[in-house]
This record gives structure tokens, C-alpha cells and sequence, in this order.
């Protein structure tokens, strides 16, 4: 976005300077224009508003509307505006109300009575949704292409740490033993589907509406095909009405925007725990931490914090486009004005989150000792000891009965299940042998895990191997 000021408008500009404005006999109240106004915020759709007035305007060269000359009198001056609003020297107007008036206005001063003719055949109603399509289907490729270094650091700390074991939770108590590798997958897999989530939205934004006018149509020949060809549209539209007026393409990108933020606040949740002195699972790089302004020996992770946080104003942004579209009878309402804000902060958030973890993960240092440590503690092999029960005849549920008295008995001594003693263990069940305690190893708990999808070394190495081939990384 550029960094130019919006200006205000100066006690000179009357009704007359509006396009719009000979059916009004008296200027806009000021605090209803500066009310009313969007060019504060929609100026950053200035390069695809640009791009889409170059393709109209050759397209109206096309069909006649335009000769060749005048064609290519409006092309270059807008080459020339983008220049001036890329160089910071383009004068934003609030009186001119948005992006589009702004560049066309300047396009009249600029080249004369050829600017005037640029708006044939359009509308604002479908300039801007135009505008806003080619935007987000920019966008959609920025956040990819961060995502997939954020799901190669993924790769990389899965690599890394393929034999590293660690206690896997549910209800945040031990529940069984993984390694790093399995649970890095984990992060992998859902951002696969963020990734799949967007490329489907995707195809829904990139329809064009260019020629649907303010919602009828028009009258002239527009060649809409050639158009979207020279700006890359899959399709075009087929009805005006809803062309103009639906932002479901947004909502459903701020959907998927939602469920991306939702999978980093929960990283964010696990490293915020990892990081703390109750866990010291990993240590956050000092460049991605601050300290405190009272407590010297603190250092908070405020990245995955703040991007836990983040989540929120992204999930509220996608409610406030959804009660934004609720009640809107067709076609446009200047209701929609209000879609850009919501829309333009879920991109500048996800965008930031996702770089910012992209970042940092490469740098990541998983304290194994602790891992160690914290894998041998909460009865993780339990579950194994059931299995081997059932190996040797012994119906689940009774398994589970036997083991949780087994469990039940270490607590009581203090004690991990593999300092029970065999004695101890043939007590609650006389097939266990000598060699349950191979089954309560904690390596040979992961390494026993070799279904498709398991936490087994093996099995993970699959994975990565599966996913490096897929990013191609």
C-alpha cells in the first residue's frame, strides 16, 4: 500500500468536480464526504484498479467505443499515474470519494476527453469488485508461497527430530509416547489443508464481473472473455445482479483465513507452554522473545502469543462480514463499502502471522534431555501393556481393568510402570512375562507405532519424505 496521505478536500471543490454529481444541486455536508469516503483505505487496490481499466480500455478499443489512439493514450497515462502513487507524488483526494475516482480524475487532467470515455460500459459496482477479486487472488499467492516456507521449516524440525521421543497429550495430561518428527507432522498436515482450503476459495474469486455495469449489464457489445483473459479470470460472471452485490468470495476467504489462524493459535498454545519453566521442552530464539520492564530474568514468547491473540481479530472480521451481507437485498448497497476494512486486516494479519512463524521455526531448539525426562514420567507405555495383554489372549476390556490396577499400584509406590516388578505385574495377570518390560520401553513403544500414519521413526520418515516431494523442497 502507498504510503501518500489522503488529502482533504479543499473549500474550492464543489458538487461540479463529482462525476457524479449533475443531478445535485448542493454540495456533499463535508463530514458526510469524509463519512462517506473509501479512498483512505482502498488506495492499496490502486495497481489491480489500474490493471483493470488498461484491460477495459483495450477491449473498448476492440469492440469501437475506442479508437487505437485514444486506447493508447489512456494506457500509458495510467502507466504514468501508477508511476506517480509507486513514487508517493499522487495527490488522494477525500472529495473524490475512492481509488476509482481518485485515478480517474487524474486520468481526465491528464490526456482530456479519451479519459472520459474510459467508463463506458462499467460501473463503479463492478470496478470494484473487479478490484477486490484480483486483490484477493494476489493475496491468496502471498500467503501460499508463506506457507510453504513455514511448512519447509515444518519439514526440517520433523527431519531433525524423527527419533527424538516426547510425551503426546490428550486433556493436556501423558497419554502416549510420539516423537518431535510425528508431532511437527501434525503442524504439517494442518497446514496442508489451510493451503488445499485456499486454493479452493480461490477458484470462487477468480470469476470476473467486469461488464455486469451498476447491475444489468450494458448495452454495449463488451467483449467480457477478452477481457478476462487479459487479466487472468478464469471465468466471467453470469448473472449482473449478483456479480455486483455478493461478497461471498471474501466471507469465505476470511473463513479460511479463520481456520489458518485457529491451527496457529494452537501451535502458538503449544509453544507458550513448551517454552515455560513447567515444561522446557524448547527454547524460542531471543530475537522472536522480549523481556520484562520489572522482572529481569523474564523471557516471554510474545510471538506466538501475539499471534494467538491474532486469532481473534480474525474470526471477528469474518463475523462482521457475515452480518455485514445478512440483510442486503440485491443489487449494490453501499453497505458494502464496509467489506474492505475487515477484509484488508485478515490479509495484513494472516499474512504477518504466518511470516512471522516462518521465521522463527527454523530456529527452534527442542531441549531433548527434558523430552527424555518428561516421556518417561505419566504412565505413557500403558496403553502398550494393554496391547501386549491383548497379544496374549486377553479380551480389551479386561486388559484395560488389569492395567489400570497395575497403574494404580505404581502410584501408590511411587513408582514408573517398569519399576514394578514381575512378581507385582503376574499379581494382577498370569500371562505377563519377562518380556513385558521390552513392551514398556519408551523407544519401543514409538518404533512399535507402524501404521500408516504412526509415530514410528519409519513411518515418519515416510511422511517427510511424501511431503518434501509434494513442496517440492
Amino acid at each position: 500500500m502507498s504510503d501518500n496521505k489522503t488529502k482533504h478536500p479543499s473549500p474550492e471543490n464543489s458538487q461540479e468536480n463529482k462525476p457524479w454529481g449533475g443531478r445535485f444541486t448542493e454540495s456533499t455536508d463535508a463530514f458526510v464526504e469524509e463519512f462517506t469516503a473509501s479512498v483512505s483505505f482502498d488506495q492499496r487496490m490502486y495497481a489491480q484498479d489500474i490493471a483493470g481499466s488498461q484491460a477495459h480500455a483495450r477491449m473498448l478499443a476492440k469492440i469501437g467505443v475506442l479508437t487505437k489512439d485514444e486506447c493508447d493514450s489512456i494506457v500509458q497515462a495510467l502507466d504514468a499515474i501508477k508511476q506517480e502513487i509507486q513514487g508517493g507524488e499522487f495527490n488522494w483526494r477525500v472529495d473524490l470519494e475512492d481509488v476509482h475516482m481518485n485515478i480517474e480524475s487524474r486520468l481526465v487532467a491528464m490526456i482530456g476527453e479519451p479519459g472520459k470515455k474510459l467508463h463506458t460500459g462499467r460501473s463503479r459496482n463492478d470496478q470494484v469488485a473487479t478490484d477486490i477479486r484480483l486483490y484477493v487472488r494476489e493475496q491468496i499467492a502471498f500467503i501460499d508461497a508463506e506457507l510453504v516456507r513455514m511448512q519447509s521449516a515444518i519439514l526440517d524440525l520433523a527431519d531433525k527430530h524423527v527419533d527424538t521421543l516426547m510425551p503426546g497429550f490428550t486433556h493436556l495430561q501423558v497419554a502416549q509416547v510420539i516423537t518431535v518428527g510425528h508431532h511437527m507432522m501434525a503442524w504439517f498436515e494442518m497446514l496442508s489443508r489451510d493451503r488445499a482450503r485456499l486454493a479452493d476459495c480461490k477458484i470462487r474469486v477468480n470469476v470476473m464481473p467486469l461488464g455486469s455495469a451498476a447491475l444489468a449489464g450494458t448495452p454495449f457489445p463488451l467483449d467480457r472473455e477478452y477481457v478476462a483473459q487479459q487479466l487472468g479470470f478464469d471465468a466471467v460472471s453470469n448473472n449482473s445482479l449478483d456479480a455486483v452485490s455478493d461478497r461471498d468470495f471474501a466471507i469465505e476467504f476470511c473463513s479460511c483465513a479463520s481456520l489458518l489462524l485457529m491451527h496457529l493459535s494452537r501451535m502458538s498454545e503449544e509453544l507458550v507452554l513448551w517454552a515455560s519453566q513447567q515444561f522446557e521442552f524448547v527454547e524460542l530464539p531471543d530475537r522472536f522473545c522480549t523481556g520484562s520492564s520489572i522482572m529481569p530474568q523474564k523471557k516471554n514468547p510474545d510471538v506466538p502469543e501475539l499471534v494467538r491473540g491474532k486469532s481473534g481479530r480474525v474470526f471477528g472480521n469474518l463475523i462482521s462480514l457475515l452480518t455485514l451481507m445478512k440483510s442486503q437485498v440485491l443489487a449494490y448497497n453501499k453497505d458494502n463499502q464496509e467489506d474492505k476494512e475487515p477484509l484488508f486486516d485478515t490479509i495484513d494479519t494472516v499474512l504477518g502471522s504466518v511470516r512471522v512463524y516462518a521465521d522463527m521455526l527454523p530456529h527452534i531448539i527442542f531441549n531433548e534431555d527434558n523430552l527424555a525426562q518428561a516421556v518417561n514420567k505419566g504412565y505413557a507405555t500403558a496403553t502398550d501393556l494393554a496391547d501386549y495383554l491383548v497379544a496374549k489372549g486377553v479380551a480389551f476390556r479386561d486388559a484395560h481393568e488389569i492395567v489400570g490396577r497395575a497403574v494404580r499400584l505404581a502410584i501408590d509406590e511411587n513408582k514408573e510402570l517398569p519399576q514394578l516388578s514381575l512378581q507385582q505385574f503376574q499379581s494382577f495377570c498370569s500371562v505377563i512375562s519377562e518380556d513385558v518390560y521390552n513392551v514398556l520401553q519408551t523407544r519401543g513403544s514409538a518404533e512399535s507405532k507402524q501404521v500408516i500414519g504412526g509415530t514410528s521413526p519409519a513411518q515418519v520418515r515416510k511422511q517427510i519424505d511424501a511431503a518434501r516431494s509434494k513442496l517440492n523442497v
